[in-house]
């Protein structure tokens, strides 16, 4: 089951921003004007560019084999096996192999946000007297306040996160010594000379080896952020040009 967490808040301006781009750009069209038009036009494709990189373009995705996440001009996909740890400030920050740091551009953690959190956690005295105006929670309502209580949202992802990638090694972990005996009973099964064995044992290394690297981190170019960015580029050469 696919799950995408983004910024709600960039979203949404991101599409009401799209709304009036395509208002503006009609209304640019029908009173063509020469350069100004062409000007008007060549600034509304760079903004348009910088938002849809920065405000629609950016998820976190889960995902059965892992973890995706689409940066504005990079997408990074990690099983959950190769993620070692998730540190959260600002950003969600997820270690994997050799060092390497994913950083996650959403969802992010400001300040206020944070600092609200922290209010939330702390103990609220206790009012006394006969009219309580205060609301009673259910349990699922009292559930979900003590699961967030002094978390923000990216805090909550990462925490599923590294669940998930726990749960994962814990997989990988448990299904290893069943395969190594697998390959044990079908070695003692066909019997080889000494070169035949060192060779047959030197092929199953190497396809190993191919199939971690195969199904390990891959990290790709965000062709469609790049599409927009050529196209905002192509309006300020023209313009540059005709005026």
């Amino acid at each position: 089951m696919k799950q995408t967490y983004r910024s709600k808040t960039a979203f949404v301006l991101g599409w009401v921003w799209l709304v009036f781009v395509a208002f503006n750009v009609w209304d640019l069209i029908v009173r063509y004007s020469g350069p100004p038009s062409l000007v008007a036009l060549a600034v509304l494709g760079v903004l348009t560019a910088l938002v849809y990189a920065i405000a629609l373009r950016p998820a976190t995705v889960f995902t059965e084999a892992g973890l995706v996440g689409r940066n504005p001009f990079r997408t990074t996909f990690l099983p959950w096996a190769s993620i070692e740890d998730v540190t959260v400030s600002h950003a969600i920050n997820v270690h994997h192999g050799d060092e390497r740091v994913l950083r996650l551009w959403t969802p992010m953690s400001s300040a206020r946000e944070r600092a609200k959190a922290q209010r939330r956690a702390s103990p609220r005295p206790q009012r006394r007297g006969r009219f309580n105006t205060e609301p009673t929670l259910s349990r699922g309502e009292q559930a979900a306040q003590e699961a967030f209580a002094g978390k923000t949202h990216a805090d909550w992802v990462g925490d599923q996160i590294r669940e998930r990638a726990e749960a994962a090694r814990r997989r990988a972990e448990a299904a290893a010594p069943a395969d190594t005996a697998a390959a044990k009973r079908d070695t003692a099964a066909k019997p080889h000379t000494a070169a035949e064995s060192e060779t047959v044992g030197s092929e199953a290394v190497g396809s190993e080896t191919v199939g971690s690297e195969a199904a390990g981190v891959r990290v790709t170019w965000s062709y469609d952020s790049i599409a927009v960015l050529l196209v905002a580029v192509a309006l300020v050469v023209a313009a540059i040009v005709v005026a």
